[in-house]
C-alpha cells in the first residue's frame, strides 16, 4: 500500500473532500425542498408546513456549506476567484451541485483516492 494512501493528512483531505461533496448536495436538495414548500404554501394548499420544515434545514445546511467551502478552499489552496465562486454557488438553487461537479472535474478536491491536494 502506498504511503500516500495511509498518510493521516491525505486521509483528512479525502474526508474533507467527501464532506464538501455531501454538504454541497444536501444544501442543493434542501433548497429544492424549500422551493417546493413555497409552491405549496403560496399556490396549492396555502399551508406553510413545507416552509416550516425545509426553512430551518436549508438554513443550517447553507451555513454548513459556507463554512465547509471556506475550510476546503484553505486546505486545497483554491484561488480567490474559485473560493468566491464556491460561495456564490450557495445562493441560486442547486448551484452547489454544479460547483461541486466543476471542482471534481478540475481536480480542485484533490485526488479521489488519496485526497492529496493539487499543490
Amino acid at each position: 500500500m502506498s504511503s500516500a494512501l495511509t498518510s493521516p493528512t491525505a486521509r483528512r483531505a479525502a474526508a474533507l473532500a467527501r464532506t464538501f461533496r455531501a454538504v454541497a448536495i444536501a444544501e442543493a436538495c434542501s433548497w429544492i425542498g424549500l422551493l417546493v414548500g413555497m409552491v405549496f404554501k403560496y399556490l396549492v394548499v396555502f399551508d406553510d408546513v413545507g416552509v416550516r420544515v425545509f426553512g430551518p434545514i436549508h438554513g443550517a445546511l447553507f451555513v454548513a456549506y459556507v463554512v465547509i467551502a471556506l475550510v476546503t478552499a484553505r486546505v486545497f489552496r483554491w484561488s480567490v476567484p474559485t473560493t468566491l465562486l464556491a460561495l456564490a454557488a450557495s445562493i441560486p438553487p442547486a448551484a452547489t451541485i454544479c460547483f461541486e461537479r466543476r471542482a471534481v472535474r478540475r481536480g480542485e478536491l484533490g485526488d479521489e483516492r488519496t485526497g492529496s491536494s493539487r499543490a
